[in-house]
């Protein structure tokens, strides 16, 4: 245990708290037992690490762990949080959970004996708590962090602050936002280089480089995250890797299942199936069409790719202007609003809202007989009316 102390201490001692992420408030951190997902390299370890750094001062009563340490190859995690606890400990951090067997039934345990015991996990997307359901869903409580929004990446990039607005208020007083926000930066500029390399932490480590480290990341979550998840064989990666590529290429791809079933020899059944893994992972989104009672194997109506900045490392040929603008608005409006496929429009959001994205000259022919119809559109420093910068739900909180 030592030696894992040491290393907990080292990455506590390196963490900085300079920029502390909005989401860490969204935590009601006094549960139990707390689980926190999010697609990789969201930054779930340096939120964890942060929380710690700012609030849990008594060392010894605090543990985090990294269960994809080669220590726990060969070594019981109750074992471990047994000497923990008897040691006075309280607050136990458990990084990467997916990496460990069983994780779920040991967390429960733990839980149920040890009724001192406060418990944080992280895991990659929902991949590990569709499987684990049943054993927490009673116990646990989970957040899902998203990536960093558009006034996220300014406050990482530029160290300016802003604050998170609400959707109604945007829509309803957007020329008066706008004003502020376009007095301390250019936000087009900014947009664009946001679409780019704007998503993950870790553009700060170098934005050249980027786009190779998320392609990397996506393999790591094909090729490991998901068959350590779920049986998956080899050649069954490979079919889903496939079928990445399909989609890909083809965002905002309207998916004949039969079509894709005779070109892959994937069932049908297999490629939804499929389709939700690499959603619970934050690769794609389905978006489905304005009904009630979605069900899982349900067809989806569109399919984007989660973030417009897996467009750029995905993709040889589709980062076309419009595909990129539909991305960003829908991984946006997601992280706390119902999106779906009306009938006439892009996108209706909480059943109330309708819009169309486009460019500056974007025609409102479709606005025409909605009441509560807008159009966001790209390279506007000011909106007007039912018109509004894309940009700007950038800064939806």
């Amino acid at each position: 245990m030592e030696l894992l102390k040491e290393k907990f201490l080292r990455k506590l001692t390196e963490t900085d708290l300079r920029i502390v992420r909005d989401f860490t408030n969204e935590v009601d951190w006094n549960n139990r037992l707390i689980g926190i997902t999010g697609g990789r390299g969201c930054g779930k370890t340096t939120l964890i690490l942060q929380y710690i750094k700012q609030h849990l001062a008594d060392g010894d009563k605090v543990l985090y762990l990294s269960l994809d340490d080669i220590y726990f190859a060969s070594h019981q995690l109750a074992e471990l949080v047994r000497d923990f606890v008897l040691d006075g400990g309280q607050y136990l951090f458990l990084d990467e959970v997916h990496r460990y067997k069983n994780w779920s039934t040991e967390i429960k345990n733990l839980y149920d004996d040890y009724s001192g015991l406060r418990i944080v996990f992280t895991g990659s997307s929902m991949l590990n708590l569709r499987k684990s359901a049943a054993d927490l869903s009673r116990r646990a409580v989970v957040y899902e962090m998203p990536g960093l929004s558009l006034r996220e990446f300014i406050l990482f990039d530029q160290g300016i602050r802003f604050p998170a607005f609400p959707l109604q208020q945007i829509l309803s007083d957007h020329l008066s936002i706008s004003r502020t926000i376009n007095q301390r930066i250019s936000p087009v500029g900014v947009f664009r280089e946001y679409l780019q390399t704007g998503y993950y932490p870790y553009f700060l480590e170098g934005k050249a480089a980027f786009s190779r480290k998320l392609a990397s990341t996506i393999d790591v979550v094909l090729e490991s995250e998901i068959p350590s998840i779920i049986d998956l064989s080899m050649a069954s990666v490979d079919k889903m890797r496939l079928l990445l590529a399909i989609i890909s290429e083809g965002v905002p791809f309207t998916p004949n299942i039969q079509k894709i079933s005779e070109k892959t020899g994937i069932s049908r059944n297999t490629i939804i199936q499929y389709l939700h893994l690499l959603e619970d992972a934050r690769i794609i989104t389905l978006l489905y069409e304005a009904t009630k009672g979605i069900s899982r194997m349900q067809k989806p109506a569109k399919i984007y790719l989660h973030h417009p900045n897996h467009m750029v490392a995905l993709t040889t040929s589709n980062t076309e202007a419009g595909n990129l603008r539909e991305t960003f608005f829908m991984n946006q409006l997601l992280r706390k609003h119902r999106v779906s496929l009306p009938s006439s429009g892009d996108f209706l959001v909480d059943d109330q809202f309708l819009f169309e994205i486009g460019g500056r000259s974007k025609p409102k022919a479709q606005l025409k007989e909605h009441p509560r119809g807008y159009v966001a559109s790209d390279d506007l420093e000011y909106g007007s009316g039912n018109r509004i910068p894309l940009w700007l739900f950038g800064f939806l909180d």
